[in-house]
């Protein structure tokens, strides 16, 4: 299984950016699907999830700026990062708890991150 992140990049404090993650490879069903995130010299945070039924939770520091969302048909997870702040600034990953078969376990599968700076 591959989950390949794009759509980080350079913006200004104020502006937006859209992340998209879609996985790929032997995958039977995706269930939580998060964004997290980790800053120069922090630890990782999770950002924004999202359930196979669409329910989403955020993080604090993201909340009414973020929206996180999903297409199964795609199995694909985007982040739309609305009112940037500097704070922002991190390398962002996408994470995949997902099902080979009917009968597997959920396994955890990370993105290789896409670096998102919000500088004037």
């Amino acid at each position: 299984v591959q989950l390949q992140a794009s759509g980080g990049g350079l913006v200004q404090p104020g502006g937006s950016l859209r992340l998209s993650c879609a996985a790929s490879g032997n995958i039977f069903r995706i269930n939580v699907m998060s964004w997290y995130r980790q800053a120069p010299g922090k630890q990782r945070e999770l950002a924004a999830t999202i359930s196979s039924g669409g329910t989403t939770n955020y993080a604090d520091s993201v909340k009414g700026r973020f929206t996180i969302s999903r297409d199964n048909a795609k199995n694909t997870v985007y982040l739309q990062m609305n009112s940037l702040k500097p704070e922002d600034t991190a390398v962002y990953y996408c994470n995949a708890n997902l099902m080979h078969s009917s009968l597997s376990a959920t396994y955890s599968y990370w993105g290789q991150g896409t670096q998102v700076t919000v500088s004037s």
